[in-house]
């Protein structure tokens, strides 16, 4: 799934569960990043008709980008995703940007890459089996591991304390600039500028 034409430059979508009862825990860090650019466009993510997801279109250098929180849960992503890419990337992925969070990074770590495995990330699991593709650009959150032998889907399910929140909120706050320097100045210089520190 290569270049097609499309409506935006850009489409990115924050992995995360939808509901209060998931409000504030590590797995939804990837929304908010995505929430948080478009509150800085002064942008609100509404939901769109036909779509499983609250989506809001900002205006960059390069041309409209396409936002989206899928309000699917984590693990049916890419039902979520799969109609996002087909409206408005024409079904293309090199332009689909997905941002989660990452057990494989520590808190306070944000990385940009391209393609690469899932990790056993249920967000990114769903999204291959709906797009048939990992080849699309990602910004990975770093949360860390679980303490020991802590169960990971409750470990990424739970709430932050209030020092690793504060870590998270500023990684969410790099994420969303992450976000911006893909569309801005593509992947490549993002990855180069993102990944030095």
């Amino acid at each position: 799934m290569g270049t097609r034409t499309s409506r935006v430059a850009y489409l990115a979508v924050g992995l995360s569960n939808p509901g209060s009862e998931y409000a504030g825990t590590r797995h939804n860090v990837g929304g908010s990043a995505v929430a948080l650019v478009a509150a800085r466009h002064a942008a609100k993510l509404r939901r769109e008709r036909g779509l499983s997801a609250a989506v809001a279109e900002v205006t960059s250098p390069n041309g409209r980008v396409a936002l989206a929180v899928p309000e699917t849960y984590m693990n049916d992503s890419g039902a979520a995703v799969g109609p996002l890419v087909k409206r408005y990337l024409d079904g293309g992925t090199d332009r689909l940007i997905v941002v989660h969070d990452e057990l494989d990074l520590e808190p306070g770590t944000v990385r940009v890459k391209i393609g690469g495995g899932t990790a056993g990330h249920n967000g990114l699991k769903s999204i291959h089996q709906h797009l048939g593709t990992l080849e699309f650009i990602r910004v990975r959150i770093g949360i860390g591991k679980p303490p020991g032998r802590s169960d990971g889907a409750r470990y990424v399910l739970g709430r932050p304390g209030k020092r690793e929140q504060e870590t998270l909120d500023v990684s969410v706050e790099i994420a969303a600039d992450a976000i911006w320097k893909v569309v801005e100045q593509g992947p490549d210089v993002a990855m180069n500028e993102v990944n030095r520190t």
